[in-house]
Order: C-alpha cells, then structure tokens, then sequence
C-alpha cells in the first residue's frame, strides 16, 4: 500500500450521506454500514451490482470550485463519502479502503444535470473528472467520520 509522507497526515472520512431517493436532499450521519457487495445500507443505491458507493475528496472539490467561481457544499454533490484530501484513485480494479471498508474502483462518478440545479450553472462542467468515483464494496464494515483512508499504491 502507498506510503504517506512523514510531513503529510494521511486523509480521513471527513463525510458519510445517504441519498434516500432521487431528487432529496442527501443526509449527513455520524456513521453508517456499508455492506460486502451491496454498499450503503439505507442509500437508493443500496444493492446495486455496480454503484455500491461513491467516494469524493475536498481537494478535488476545492479545484471545481476554483473553476465554478464559487463555494460547492459536498452534501450537493450527491455523494456518500468525502474524504479530507488527496485525489481518489480512478483506475478500474483499483482498491483501497477507507475506514475498515475495501473498495474497489469501477469508474469515475459522471457529475448529473441535477449540479446545476442545485448548486448553479456551470457546476456540472466544474466537477467534470473532479466528481468523484464509483465503487463495488469488496469487504464491507461499519465506516465513521474520522476513519483513515489508505489510497494504495497509485
């Protein structure tokens, strides 16, 4: 697994959301269970043989916000975690955890037409390979705010 640099703390779960169905709010909680092979319970797409769970970084996030002029609040990206810093890993079959969790890459999480809508126009082209990632849950635990990430070898 990657190394973090002495003078670098590593990253950690700064935001866990569900999102209970399409077009409301997401939810902001504490913590929440992620399942082997099912992902989020209590998410809309909890089950789901793909789109387990959706992982995010402020870092990226604060490079579509140079871009889109403005502040973009993480719960608007519609996704289930944000990580403090970093860049996620993007290449399918990459894994890594966050947390006790093993992820494994499947794509990169295309930003919707519902960015505009709710945070402004011209977010969705901001967040533009700045949105995040898609994951399948190979291991799954319990995932708290304040849980390590360990981004493995890029």
């Amino acid at each position: 697994m990657r190394e973090t640099p002495p003078n670098e703390t590593p990253p950690s779960v700064v935001g866990i959301q569900l999102g209970l169905a399409t077009k409301l709010p997401m939810r902001a909680v504490e913590e929440a269970e992620i399942e082997t092979q099912a992902g989020l319970v209590g998410d809309r797409y909890h089950g789901s043989r793909h789109r387990q769970l959706s992982v995010q970084s402020l870092t990226e996030l604060a490079e579509a916000e140079e871009t889109f002029g403005e502040p973009i609040d993480p719960l608007l990206t519609r996704r289930n975690v944000t990580i403090s810093h970093g860049v996620v890993p993007r290449t399918p079959g990459h894994r890594w955890r966050v947390g006790d969790v093993e992820l494994e890459v499947v794509r990169d999480a295309a930003p919707c037409k519902m960015l505009d809508m709710e945070i402004g126009d011209g977010a969705r082209t901001a967040m533009r390979r700045r949105a995040g990632v898609i994951c399948r849950v190979i291991e799954g635990a319990t995932l708290r705010l304040g849980d390590p990430v360990d981004l493995g070898e890029t």
